[in-house]
């Protein structure tokens, strides 16, 4: 089995609630200028699935080239470093983010991913995976995170069940567990300190951070179930 058969039913249960709660959030109109940052497009056909608004220019920074597929007219994909955008300052109506900043390196590139978000976005919105939540979604495993980093990569490779599916190599192993860094509250909220904070709870436990700022606003923290 791949591992992405079994992330693909993860991510749709989830990120539906999301998607809709991002929507009404942001007051996304067809007419937006949006930059997703680290995404694909599986968030803008699902949303398309849903039934809510077409999003008429929409730009994807990733990376890596997109995949083959079907050309969209209303998606241009650019590679880039999120940590170094070529864009002008509020060159989009809003930036968007999904459980992209963990994945950028240590504390410093993430600020810098934080910054430019603030930077080339007149608003935003960012969501990172919670450390207090017990399953670790990269890894789909309980308390992994929970293990010091120095240490973790003993367990990755057979105590997983992105291991045991996957087979990475001691390389890949290495380079997974050096490039995901979980954010805990406090630090997210420093790095978007001119927006709101919203945990996201999954059973009553908090399962997402999602840092946004929107249109008329005043800051708060909220909480949102899924």
């Amino acid at each position: 089995m791949n591992i992405h058969e079994i992330y693909r039913p993860i991510l749709r249960c989830f990120r539906q609630s999301r998607i809709r709660q991002f929507y009404q959030c942001m007051g996304l109109r067809a007419e937006a200028r949006v930059l997703d940052v680290g995404g694909t497009r599986f968030f803008w056909d699902l949303a398309s699935e849903l039934g809510l608004p077409r999003i008429e220019d929409i730009t994807i920074l990733n990376i890596e080239k997109e995949e083959r597929r079907e050309p969209c007219s209303n998606i241009r994909w650019v590679v880039g470093d999120a940590r170094s955008m070529t864009f002008a300052d509020e060159e989009f109506d809003v930036v968007f983010s999904n459980s992209v900043i963990e994945h950028v390196g240590g504390l410093d590139s993430q600020l810098r991913f934080a910054a430019e978000v603030r930077r080339v976005g007149k608003y935003y919105w960012v969501q990172t995976p919670d450390p207090r939540f017990p399953v670790e979604p990269h890894y789909l495993t309980p308390f992994i995170h929970w293990i010091p980093k120095r240490h973790r990569s003993h367990f990755v490779r057979y105590g997983t069940v992105w291991g045991l599916i996957a087979k990475p190599t001691s390389q890949q192993v290495r380079e997974r567990v050096k490039e995901l860094r979980l954010i805990r509250e406090v630090e997210f909220r420093s790095m978007f300190p001119d927006g709101d904070l919203v945990v996201e709870r999954f059973c009553g436990l908090p399962k997402s951070l999602i840092a946004y700022r929107a249109p008329g606003r005043s800051r708060h923290q909220a909480e949102w179930v899924t």
